[in-house]
C-alpha cells in the first residue's frame, strides 16, 4: 500500500512492523538518519573528523619541562608538511611548492633543520579519550624526538587520568595565528594548574615523587650517621652527603644566610634541607617575623602537605614559579625515591598477635547472638545486624593493632603514609583480616573472611572474596555508562549559560550555612563562602567592625576570619538570584576557580557546571546500599540518588511532609500510626503514616513547614509547593553535595547552582490575561516577568503563572532553541513542531552554533571580543 510506503520511508517501524531488507535487516528510514547517536546530528554535525591530528601510544618523559611535550618526528614531519614546504621555499632549499613537496617526502637532512624551526612556537593540542572536563585538551609545546611514542609530562596525567600500561593520546595542530594564540594563552598546561570543579590545584605530585619528597623529608632518626654535625653552607653539607659522612635523615645544623646579612645556625634533616633548597621561603607556613631563620617546609611532605605547597605557592607567586617548583619537586622525588630504595618484601608484613584473641572474642559474641536468636529473644534480622556489627568491630580491632605494631620506617606504612599508593584498608587486608564482603545483590554476607593475604584463604572464603570482586567490576561498567549520560543531559542544559556581564544590579541574596547532617559536618561555611561576593558588609559580631566590604569578594583569609568568629549564617550573591538574560554576571557567578580571579565576560559556565559535576561522577558508587532487608531502609546513594535529584523524580522511599508549622502530635490509637501538626493558629492538619515507614519525630516537637515527618527523602516537587523555590534551591543543593562529600569528592556549590537554576528557569502560565502567552505553555521566567511588565505599562491585565522545577531532560527540551533540542534527543517530534510552529532558533547557546559551524558565542567569540583593532603604541 502505498500509505504504508511513505510511513516507512519517513519513519521505519513506527507503526506496524518494520519493512525489512535483505538478512531480515530494518531499512534506514528519513527519522533513522537523524536520530540517535550515528544520526546526522550527532555524527556529523556535532562532532567532526579534523585534519592536521595524529594519535599515539603515550610514555613517560619526566625530563620534560611542565609546558612541553615529546613529539615523535615522523609524525611532526607529517603534521607541519604544509609548514615546513613553505619554509623550503622562503628558504631557498626548494624553488616551488611542487619541489618542496618532493624533498619533504624524500626527507632530505634539511628537512629536519626546517621541521625544528618551524616547531619552534606552534604549540600542540593534546586529547585523551574520554574528555571528561575541560583538562582533557591541554596544549604544550612539542620536543623532537625519536620513536614512535608521544611523551607526557608526569604531572598532568592526573588531569588527563591517563596511565602509561598502552593509553593513546590524539594530537591537534592549531592553524592561524588566533588559534595559536588561544592555545598558548588559555590552553597551555601552565596555565591549567588547578581543577575547574573546586579550585584545588590538580597538578599534585603522585606516587613516586611523593615516595621520593617523603622519604627525604622523614623526622630526625637517633644515632643516624652525621647526627650533630654543623656546616658552614649549603655546598658543604651537599659535599658531605655525597662523600656519605653524613645521612639523610641526620639531625644537623647549617648557618643560614638572609638576603640582609643576618645569619644564624638552623637544625634540621639533611633531606628537609636539600628538599628546602628551591622551594620559596615565603609561602606563609612559617612566621617570618618571628623566625626569620626556619625552614619553610620544616614537616613531613606526604601526598597532601605537598597539595598545600603548591596551593600557597600559586596563590602567592602564580603560574609560571608554581611550575617551575612542580618540576623541581618532580626531579627531587623520582631522583629520592631511586636512592631510598623503597622496596616490599613478605616479612615487611607482619601480622599481629593479638589477632587469634580478637577472633575467638568476636566468635563468642556471635554464637551468644545465635543462642539467643534459636530462643526466640531477638528477630532474626537484629542477630543478622548484630553479627555484621561484631566482626565490623573486630576488623577494626585487628586493623588498629596491626597499624600500631608497624614501624615507622616499615616500607609498606611509608608506602600508605605518604598517600603514593595503597591504604589502610588494603594494609589491614594484607596482614590483618578481609573481614565482611558483600555478595552479588550488594547484601553483606554474614561469614566473614578471617584470613589476609600473608596467611593464604581457604577455599570458602576465596569463594565469598570472589563475589564482591565481580561485583566491583560490573559496577564499575555500568557505572562508566550511566556516568557519561548523566554529562550529557547536564551539559545539554546549561550549555547557554554563559557570563554576559559584569553585573545583573540584583538585591537579593542566599544565606549560607555549613551542611549538616545529624553532627557531622558534610560541607564547611569556608567552603561554600570563599571566592563569592556580598552585598552588605560583614561585620565582626563583637567589635562591629568590618571584616568584609559590601559587594566585594570574600578572600581565602577573610573566610579564615568569618570562621574563627564563629559566624555561622552569611547571605551572599549567588546564580540562583541573577538577573540576567540567558545567562549569569560576574558577581552573581564569583570567582573563577580555575583562575582563582575574577570571571571574565563570554566564560562558558555552564559547560563547565556539567563537567565539574559529571566528570566526578565515575567515581560515586553505584550500587544502593542494603544494610539488612528492613523495609524502607534501601537507601538510594551515589550515582542513582544524583541523577534522582537532577531529573527532580519522586524519589524511592519517599517522605512524608508537614505543610504548616506548629507542634506534633502522634495518635497510635487506630490500626495506623497518624500525626497531628498543631499550628499555632488555624486548623490541624492530620498525616496518615503508611506502612514501613519510620517516624522521625517525636511527641510535642516543634516542627517547620516542609520538615519531614519520616525517614526516607523529600519529593522536590512538595519542597516548591510548600517552600517555593528557595526552599527546593537550598535542599538540591544540599543533597547532592551530600552525596559527593560522602564518596570524598569535592564539588563546589556555584556548579551545582547552575544547574538547579536551569531547572527552575521556566514558569507554567496558568492565565494568560492580556498578554499574548499560551495557558499550559512553558516560559521562561524573566522573560514572562518582561511581558508583564509591558502589560502593565500598557494598563492591560498581566498574566498568571507558577514556578515549575523541571528534571535536566524536560529542561533540555523546554530549550527555546529547536536546533538544540533536536539534537539532544526526540529528533523527529522536536522537528515537526518546530516546523508546524514555525519557530525560529535566534542561536544564543552553543550546540545550535556548532551545528551551524559558526564560531560559538562564548569567550573570545563573543561579539563584544569580535571587532577588536590592535593599536600599534611603539616600534
Amino acid at each position: 500500500m502505498l500509505q504504508e510506503a511513505v510511513d516507512a520511508l519517513i519513519d521505519n517501524g513506527r507503526r506496524g512492523r518494520p519493512v525489512t531488507g535483505p538478512g531480515n535487516r530494518p531499512l534506514k528510514s528519513l527519522s533513522d538518519m537523524l536520530k540517535g547517536k550515528q544520526g546526522r546530528f550527532r555524527q556529523n554535525l556535532l562532532g567532526k573528523r579534523v585534519d592536521y591530528s595524529g594519535r599515539s601510544v603515550i610514555v613517560v618523559g619526566p625530563e620534560l619541562k611542565f609546558y612541553q611535550c615529546g613529539l615523535p618526528k615522523k609524525m611532526a614531519l607529517e603534521l607541519f608538511k604544509p609548514f615546513v614546504m613553505d619554509k623550503l621555499v622562503k628558504e631557498g632549499y626548494a624553488h616551488n611548492i611542487k619541489s618542496a613537496k618532493s624533498i619533504v617526502e624524500k626527507v632530505k637532512p634539511e628537512v629536519w633543520d626546517v621541521l625544528e624551526d618551524v616547531i619552534k612556537s606552534h604549540p600542540v593540542l593534546l586529547n585523551r579519550a574520554p574528555t571528561l572536563h575541560r583538562l582533557g585538551i591541554q596544549a604544550f609545546e612539542p620536543i623532537l624526538v625519536e620513536g614512535k611514542a608521544i611523551k607526557l609530562h608526569p604531572l598532568v596525567c592526573t588531569a588527563y587520568n591517563a596511565d602509561f600500561d598502552g593509553d593513546q593520546m590524539a594530537v591537534h595542530v592549531p592553524l592561524s595565528v588566533e588559534a595559536q594564540a588561544e592555545a598558548r594563552f588559555l590552553m597551555l598546561s601552565v596555565n591549567n594548574i588547578l581543577a575547574p570543579k573546586d579550585g584545588s590545584p590538580i597538578t599534585t605530585p603522585s606516587q613516586d615523587m611523593v615516595l621520593g619528597c617523603y622519604y627525604l623529608t622523614i623526622e630526625a632518626q637517633d644515632g643516624a650517621k652525621g647526627t650533630g654535625m654543623v656546616f658552614k653552607d649549603f655546598n658543604e653539607l651537599l659535599l658531605a652527603y655525597y662523600n656519605k659522612s653524613v645521612h639523610l635523615h641526620a639531625l644537623v645544623k647549617l648557618k643560614v644566610t638572609l638576603e640582609d646579612g643576618r645569619s644564624s645556625l638552623v637544625e634540621s634533616t639533611v633531606g628537609r634541607f636539600i628538599f628546602n633548597e628551591n622551594i620559596p621561603q615565603d609561602l606563609g607556613f612559617v612566621d617570618r617575623k618571628e623566625n626569620p631563620f626556619a625552614l619553610e617546609v620544616d614537616f613531613l611532605a606526604d601526598k597532601k602537605s605537598l597539595g598545600k605547597i603548591i596551593d600557597k605557592c600559586f596563590r602567592k607567586h602564580g603560574n609560571t614559579e608554581t611550575a617551575e617548583l612542580l618540576d623541581y619537586i618532580k626531579a627531587l622525588g623520582f631522583k629520592y625515591s631511586t636512592l631510598g630504595g623503597i622496596t616490599v618484601a613478605v616479612d615487611d608484613m607482619s601480622v599481629p598477635e593479638e589477632k587469634k584473641v580478637f577472633i575467638a572474642e568476636a566468635e563468642a559474641k556471635v554464637d551468644k547472638y545465635e543462642k539467643a536468636y534459636r530462643r526466640g529473644l531477638i528477630s532474626d534480622e537484629e542477630r543478622y545486624e548484630k553479627v555484621i556489627e561484631t566482626w565490623t568491630e573486630t576488623t577494626d580491632k585487628v586493623t588498629d593493632a596491626l597499624m600500631g605494631g608497624l614501624d615507622r620506617l616499615n616500607n609498606i606504612y611509608i608506602m600508605a603514609h605518604s598517600g603514593a599508593r595503597g591504604s589502610k584498608n588494603q594494609i589491614r587486608q594484607l596482614a590483618g583480616m578481609r573481614g565482611l564482603m558483600a555478595n552479588a545483590s550488594g547484601k553483606t554476607v554474614e561469614i566473614p573472611v578471617k584470613s589476609n593475604f600473608r596467611e593464604g584463604l581457604s577455599v570458602l572464603e576465596y569463594f565469598t572474596s570472589s563475589h564482591g570482586a565481580r561485583k566491583g567490576l560490573a559496577d564499575t561498567a555500568i557505572r562508566t555508562a550511566e556516568s557519561g549520560y548523566l554529562t550529557r543531559r547536564l551539559v545539554d542544559v546549561s550549555q547557554d549559560v554563559i557570563v554576559r556581564e559584569i553585573d545583573c544590579g540584583t538585591e537579593d541574596t542566599t544565606e549560607i550555612y555549613a551542611i549538616k547532617e545529624g553532627n557531622e559536618v558534610i560541607e564547611e561555611i569556608y567552603d561554600r563562602i570563599v571566592g563569592r561576593y556580598t552585598i552588605d558588609p560583614i561585620l565582626n559580631p563583637e567589635t562591629g567592625e568590618v571584616i568584609v566590604e559590601a559587594d566585594s569578594m570574600i578572600q581565602e583569609d577573610e573566610a579564615e576570619t568569618i570562621v574563627a568568629l564563629g559566624i555561622e549564617k552569611i547571605r551572599i550573591r549567588t546564580v540562583l538570584n541573577c538577573k540576567t538574560n540567558h545567562g549569569v554576571c560576574s558577581k552573581c557567578y564569583g570567582r573563577n576557580l580555575a583562575t582563582g580571579k575574577e570571571v571574565n565576560i563570554g566564560e562558558a559556565v555552564g559547560i563547565i557546571a556539567a563537567q565539574s559535576i559529571g566528570e566526578p561522577g565515575t567515581q560515586l558508587t553505584m550500587r544502593t546500599f542494603h544494610t539488612g532487608g528492613v523495609a524502607g531502609a534501601d537507601i538510594t546513594q551515589g550515582l542513582p540518588r544524583v541523577e534522582e535529584l537532577f531529573e527532580a523524580r519522586k524519589p524511592k522511599g519517599l517522605a512524608v511532609i508537614t505543610e504548616v508549622s506548629g507542634r506534633v502530635e502522634i495518635d497510635e490509637t487506630g490500626k495506623r500510626k497518624e500525626v497531628n501538626v498543631i499550628p499555632e493558629e488555624g486548623e490541624t492538619q492530620t498525616y496518615v503514616i503508611p506502612y514501613g515507614s519510620r517516624l522521625k519525630v517525636k511527641q510535642g516537637q516543634m516542627l517547620e513547614a516542609g520538615d519531614p515527618l519520616t525517614q526516607g527523602f523529600i519529593n522536590p516537587h512538595d519542597i516548591v509547593r510548600v517552600n517555593g523555590v528557595k526552599g527546593v534551591q537550598e535542599y538540591i543543593v544540599k543533597e547532592v553535595q551530600r552525596v559527593y562529600r560522602l564518596q570524598g569528592v569535592d564539588v563546589n556549590d556555584k556548579h551545582i547552582e547552575v544547574i538547579v537554576r536551569q531547572m527552575l528557569s521556566k514558569v507554567k502560565v496558568e492565565d494568560p490575561g492580556d498578554t499574548d502567552l499560551l495557558p499550559g505553555g512553558y516560559e521562561d521566567v524573566l522573560t514572562f516577568n518582561e511581558c508583564n511588565k509591558d502589560a502593565i505599562d500598557k494598563g492591560l491585565r498581566p498574566a498568571v503563572a507558577k514556578r515549575v522545577l523541571l528534571g535536566i531532560t524536560k529542561a533540555s527540551l523546554a530549550t527555546d532553541s529547536f536546533l538544540s533540542a533536536a539534537s539532544f534527543q526526540e529528533t523527529t517530534r522536536v522537528l515537526t513542531e518546530a516546523a508546524i510552529k514555525g519557530k525560529e532558533d535566534h542561536l544564543i547557546g552553543l550546540k545550535e552554533n556548532v551545528i551551524l559551524g559558526k564560531l560559538i558565542p562564548a569567550g573570545t567569540g563573543m561579539k563584544k571580543y569580535r571587532n577588536i583593532a590592535v593599536e600599534k603604541i611603539e616600534d
